[in-house]
């Protein structure tokens, strides 16, 4: 009767851990494939989408592109009780100092804002981006249907909303087309400096820039794999925060790599087929994403991407050489694949969204004691909290321990030397909110 009864209270411990929302299920099923590839096909048609092409045309370049993308937010806000305040935002660049700018013109970023019922000035962003190129940045004529860059996480952006604009979450989320990509990371730069501006309170950013490929150059089929590209630290850190890094850690452990461990865990949790690879790097190797740009201020930035790129079909004029067919285009896109990344993106920012606030403060003790301490600071909305420990060398939250109605707990028997810790809010319907890494210390 034992042995039965410890088998029992296993399974019972085991359901409790694994417990799942079905609204999360059902913003899966509810992606569509055929929206994606028409929406994708309509962005290709605008021939060129360069930042610095056509702005008066209805049918070719930048300008209807744009208002083509605003139409659409426009169009999923009408279907919701205009729950979507759509707008446009936009900077004025030079050619002066801008070696990728081959004239003066205004980036234009189109903005649908679908407001929290709680907390409205906290904000979690999905992004793609207009703008296409060809082989020379600097030509605003040939055609560039940038297809799967970035037709796709553009499509992914509007699929999104037109899902999760269903559903009301405590906290605001935006989806965004951002422009100048291709010539300097301009949208990013002008959407994160307006957020500042505007006092934003941003849980993060998801930038999404090639969801749609799944045949890489390296010879590699692959529709499961995906990466999430992550800073280790934000650039804003001061020096007295630097200092304390040196002697407690978190050299991994910043708000950008949090929120990719939160994609992680989520991703892992409700599309277990998928296989997300988190790559301890800002970007890819010397180059850029629209993330960037809300990272040098200091905001949580990740970047989501297909695993296996293939260069002939990025920045190419549309040829064929040497038996190769160059070029971005519609056919090269793989739809059921930037379905299941579009699916990604909304269950996080479905998840984040209907979380409590992360705690701000969290203090850590334990210099010389066989047991670990934590202090944080009480969240509105949390019905307990997940303390989260780790090995240092692990890249994910692998042990955690879920208490309610205490802002204090001691881990007996953790050694603070051997592992990482942080805590999270979560609510009566299990949703959390990001691991926050300590920042104080307890003594």
């Amino acid at each position: 009767m034992k042995y039965i009864f410890t088998i029992a209270l296993f399974t019972f411990s085991s359901l409790t851990i694994a417990q799942t929302n079905q609204k999360i299920y059902d913003i899966i099923e509810n992606v569509s494939e055929e929206r994606l590839r028409q929406d994708v096909k309509t962005l290709t048609e605008f021939g060129t989408r360069n930042t610095f092409s056509d702005t008066v045309s209805n049918t070719r370049g930048i300008g209807a592109a744009r208002r083509w993308i605003k139409s659409e937010f426009e169009a999923i806000s009408k279907e919701c009780n205009n729950c979507l305040n759509v707008f446009y935002q936009k900077d004025f660049v030079t050619k002066e100092g801008n070696r990728r700018v081959p004239h003066d013109a205004w980036i234009v970023n189109v903005v649908a804002v679908q407001k929290g019922t709680k907390y409205p000035n906290r904000y979690i962003i999905m992004s793609g981006d207009i703008d296409s190129r060809a082989s020379d940045t600097m030509d605003f004529t040939t055609d560039a249907p940038g297809a799967n860059d970035n037709a796709s996480g553009m499509a992914g952006a509007i699929e999104a909303a037109r899902v999760l604009s269903k559903y009301q979450f405590e906290s605001s989320i935006i989806y965004v087309g951002l422009s100048g990509e291709e010539q300097g990371l301009f949208g990013g730069a002008g959407l994160a400096q307006y957020a500042k501006d505007e006092g934003w309170e941003i849980i993060g950013i998801l930038n999404n820039d090639m969801i749609g490929n799944i045949e890489g150059v390296d010879g590699v089929i692959d529709n499961r794999t995906f990466r999430i590209f992550s800073e280790p630290v934000p650039p804003t850190e001061t020096e007295r925060q630097r200092n304390a890094r040196r002697f407690y850690g978190g050299e991994v452990d910043g708000v950008s790599r949090q929120l990719a461990r939160y994609v992680h865990k989520t991703v892992k949790t409700y599309m277990p087929e998928m296989n997300p690879m988190m790559v301890y790097r800002l970007d890819r190797f010397g180059r850029g994403g629209h993330h960037r740009p809300f990272n040098d201020l200091g905001f949580p930035g990740i970047r989501i991407m297909e695993a296996h790129e293939n260069y002939t079909q990025q920045h190419q004029d549309i040829r064929t050489e040497n038996g190769i067919n160059y070029g971005d285009t519609f056919e090269h896109v793989n739809f059921g694949y930037a379905k299941k990344l579009t699916a990604v993106n909304a269950i996080n920012m479905a998840s984040l969204a209907s979380a409590p606030p992360a705690p701000t403060t969290v203090a850590i003790g334990g210099i010389v004691e066989p047991s670990a301490k934590l202090r944080w600071n009480a969240v509105d909305g949390a019905k307990g909290y997940k303390i989260y420990w780790r090995d240092t060398t692990s890249p994910t939250w692998d042990h955690s321990r879920y208490v309610e109605n205490v802002t204090e707990f001691t881990l007996e028997g953790i050694v603070i030397d051997n592992f990482y810790f942080g805590i999270a809010a979560v609510d009566e319907e299990g949703f959390e909110s990001v691991v926050v890494f300590p920042n104080e210390i307890m003594r």
